[in-house]
């Protein structure tokens, strides 16, 4: 199974706009550099709630604006990484929920469900439409850098006698 990045986003701090970046530094037990929960100024860092990366399928954005006629566009879905090619909801069983990103390794976490602010920053009904679509949460095993076009991988898992 193998996907690829499409678009990667950043937010400085909860509730900002996020911005497009061709390139993002994965730093381990963090997140992406200069993103607000790598920063611990993310809206949910006070409760405990951190994802250090999101990751969202091209392919739901694409159902809720063909299909309802929202669309989401310039990071208003609120999640770093933009995939597509690969089941994200398949990597939470695969190789122990690891999976590689460019030269990062990412554990997955969970599912992320969508905010309010995402409809804040939308139209009515796009926290609705999110729902089973929201993306998804993951840590950072290996850090590194992750740009456009790299590939979306379920991590091999070691062989016998390798390490971990």
């Amino acid at each position: 199974m193998k996907g690829v990045v499409e678009e990667i986003y950043l937010a400085p701090r909860g509730s900002v706009d996020m911005v497009q970046v061709e390139e993002a530094r994965a730093i381990e037990h963090c997140g992406l550099e200069g993103d607000r929960y790598c920063k611990g100024t993310g809206y949910w860092t006070p409760f405990g709630d951190v994802c250090e990366v999101t990751l969202i399928d091209a392919a739901d954005l694409d159902y809720i604006e063909r299909e309802l006629g929202l669309g989401v566009k310039n990071g208003e879905h609120r999640r770093n990484i933009i995939t597509s090619g690969i089941d994200l909801d398949a990597l939470s069983g695969m190789s122990g929920g690891r999976f590689q990103v460019g030269e990062v390794v990412l554990q997955y976490d969970r599912p992320r469900p969508p905010c309010k602010h995402i409809q804040d920053v939308t139209e009515p009904g796009m926290t609705r439409a999110l729902v089973g679509r929201g993306g998804h949460c993951a840590r950072v095993v290996r850090g590194g850098r992750i740009r456009p076009g790299d590939a979306v991988k379920a991590e091999q898992p070691a062989r016998r006698g390798e390490a971990v």
